[in-house]
Formats: structure tokens, C-alpha cells, sequence
């Protein structure tokens, strides 16, 4: 079926960057599940689906026991080229003869199932993105957990059938969330002039992750809180960056090492503790619609390098009269001893270059939010 041309995208945010894309995905907040929702359009004929948006997910899969016909999806053959792609080689019990298993994992409730490895059309409004496209059919009991409306789960990635590594050639998207409806995913950009070098900060992906290796790390060496270092003993790994996990957590050790700090900072600035609220357990009084707070930063490969978290991004307001820090204790034994969640991640430019593994971000948009990038249509040919 013949897609109609649809322009292509760009957008600018205020004084702040100009960059050129071709394919953009809106991206809503839920406010049930504070899990982040895109859509996409799947099947011949195209359909819309909701999905919810897994940073370091694998690949895409979805319920596929709707009843729906689609006249462009082919079954995976075992041994396939596709199916090397995918990394698995469960062929069950049929051998090389019988369809490619992939099994899908809900990363929110983690709980994975048997699926089956496809091939199918999806696009982004409308416009033709990319012919044929992998994904895994899921069981239906896998939507569980999930934001009311969704289908399935969209994942970006670092694997050969994730979404950005099948979308062109430059392997660079960006993502920019929102607390409400005001969040997006940019794909496949190329930068227009120099002014996403001058306001993003960049800073290595790490690599060398055995554990979750589709997954994005960082590395933090060490926290400041309004300026002052935090010794935070033994950190495992790098720090992990996620859309799924809804608030930053810690491994119990660091967490107690940083809350002590920060509620230090605090009542140095006159705050007032009081009771917790679930799930958070520092929390304290302000009536203020913008309270002042301890700024903290995450210092990365040097001390010139911090991404800057300010209030906004630090603490939850969770009454007229309450605010709580927004991070949350990670238990004793976490496979990673710091995962940076969405709250942390909202107003925040992050652009990821799977080409050089460098991460760019900007620290809260210098006063700006993803709710006020602007869109602008530009008639620019077919992709």
C-alpha cells in the first residue's frame, strides 16, 4: 500500500537548540501509572497503537490477539537473517523450519513470556517509517501493569532491531518528556549549525554493561549537594537511565549516604521536615510555589562535567502544603546501584548518538520545558 507523503520535522526550542528531523513520535505522560505513552500506526491497513515508551527496552513487541488482520505481517523463519538479527536462536521444537521465538518482557512488572519474532509495516503519522519492521507478538497477559489503552511496549535500545537502530543511518535520536502531553522522541537527526553543540553537555554511554547491555549507563563518580561532595561508597556499575522506573533509586547503602546529606543541606536553608509520604521518605513542609531547595549535581567523567538537577526536578510536590524529595530507596542488592528515573528526566533535552556512544543533555532547559518546543512543518520530499 502507497503511504501518502507527509513533511518532514523541525522543531527549535526558544534560544536554545535548532536541529532538523525527520520523524517525530509525541509522547504523553500517564498519570495513573506515571509510565510515558507514544503511538505509532502498525499493520496493512495502518492502524494506531498506543505504546508505552521503554528507553532501554530491545525491540517493540505487542499483543497480537486482537483478531486483527494484517495483510503485511510475516512470520520470522528460524535461522533467518532476521532472526540472527534479533539475537535468539530458539527455534522450539521445529527447528530451523519453524517461526523465530523472541520472548518479550513487560520491564514494568518484570514479567517476560514466549512470543513469536514478525515482520510488519509501521509508520509515524502517517508517513512511511519503515518496511518491514521487526517486533514480537506477545500474550495478552503481558499488557498487565501497563497504561490503560496500551498494546504493547516501543523499545530504543541499544540492539540491531530496536527502534532507533533501524530508522536511517545517522543511529541518533532525542528525547525530550514531559510531565503532561508536551514530550516527543526525534529521529533520525542531522544537527542545523552549531547551536545544539553549544547548549547540550555531553558525556560517554558506557559500554562494557554485561548485565542489560540494550540498556543506556552513565557514570557518575560522585554527587554535590549545594556544592559540597557526597562520598557515596561502592557504586556497582554505571547509572542506569530509564523511562519505566517513574523516580531515581538508589542502592539502600548510597540512599541512606544521600538522603542524610541532603536533609544536612536542608536544614541548613531553614527547611522543616515532617511526616513521609509514600513512596517518598524525606519530605517537608512548603507552601511555596517554587520553593528554594538543595541543588544537586551529578558529576560524570570530570568536575567540569555535572548534569545540574534543580528543584524541579528533585522534589514532588504531593500537597498544597507538601514536598517530597524524589527519590526512592532501591533495596539492598539492585543490579544497578543508581537508575536515573522519568520524573529526573522530564524538561530535560537528552539526546543519545548510538554512532559515537555519547549522551548530550542540558540540565533542565535552561528555564525552558518540552512543553513549549515548537513544531514547524517543512515540506521537504518523501523519506
Amino acid at each position: 500500500m502507497a503511504l501518502p507523503v507527509k513533511p518532514l520535522f523541525f522543531f527549535s526550542f526558544i534560544s536554545l537548540v535548532s536541529i532538523s528531523y525527520t520523524l517525530l513520535l509525541p509522547v504523553t505522560k500517564d498519570s495513573a501509572t506515571l509510565q510515558y505513552v507514544t503511538q505509532i500506526y502498525h499493520g496493512t491497513p495502518l492502524v494506531p497503537v498506543k505504546l508505552v515508551l521503554d528507553l532501554g527496552g530491545p525491540f517493540l513487541w505487542l499483543d497480537c490477539s486482537s483478531g486483527r488482520v494484517s495483510s503485511s505481517n510475516t512470520p520470522i523463519q528460524c535461522g533467518s537473517i532476521q532472526c540472527l538479527a534479533a539475537k535468539t536462536s530458539d527455534c522450539g521444537h521445529g527447528g530451523e523450519a519453524s517461526t523465530c521465538r523472541l520472548s518479550p518482557e513487560n520491564t514494568i512488572t518484570g514479567v517476560a513470556a514466549p512470543g513469536e519474532l514478525a515482520e510488519d509495516m509501521v509508520a509515524v503519522d502517517g508517513s512511511e517509517m519503515v518496511s518491514p519492521f521487526l517486533f514480537s507478538c506477545a500474550p495478552k497477559p503481558l499488557l498487565k501493569g501497563l497504561a490503560r489503552g496500551t498494546v504493547g511496549m516501543l523499545g530504543f535500545g541499544r540492539t540491531r532491531i530496536s527502534l532507533p537502530s533501524s530508522v536511517g543511518l545517522h543511529r541518533k535520536f532525542a528525547v525530550c518528556l514531559s510531565p503532561s502531553d508536551g514530550g516527543a522522541v526525534f529521529l533520525e537527526n542531522e544537527i542545523a549549525g552549531n547551536n545544539i553543540s553549544k547548549s547540550l553537555v555531553y558525556t560517554p554511554l558506557l559500554t562494557d554493561q554485561i548485565l542489560n547491555s540494550e540498556q543506556y549507563f552513565i557514570n557518575v563518580k560522585s554527587i554535590r549537594i549545594n556544592g559540597r561532595g557526597v562520598s557515596l561508597g561502592t557504586i556497582t556499575g554505571g547509572t542506569g537511565i530509564s523511562t519505566v522506573v517513574p523516580y531515581t533509586t538508589m542502592k539502600r547503602s548510597v540512599y541512606e549516604i544521600f538522603t542524610k546529606a541532603y536533609i544536612k543541606a536542608a536544614a541548613s536553608m531553614n527547611m522543616s521536615m515532617v511526616e513521609s509520604v509514600a513512596p517518598f521518605e524525606v519530605c517537608f513542609r512548603s507552601e511555596s510555589p517554587e520553593p528554594a531547595v538543595p541543588a544537586i549535581d551529578l558529576v560524570l567523567q570530570s568536575e567540569m562535567v555535572k548534569w545540574k538537577l534543580l528543584g524541579r526536578n528533585s522534589m514532588v510536590r504531593v500537597s498544597d502544603k507538601i514536598i517530597c524529595l524524589g527519590f526512592l530507596d532501591g533495596g539492598d542488592n539492585p543490579e544497578t546501584s543508581i537508575v536515573l528515573g522519568g520524573y529526573q528526566l522530564e524538561d530535560n533535552l537528552l539526546e543519545f548518538d548510538l554512532s559515537t556512544s555519547m549522551l548530550g543533555f542540558s540540565s533542565s532547559l535552561l528555564g525552558s520545558s518540552c512543553s513549549e518546543l515548537k513544531l514547524n512543518s517543512m515540506s521537504r520530499g518523501s523519506l
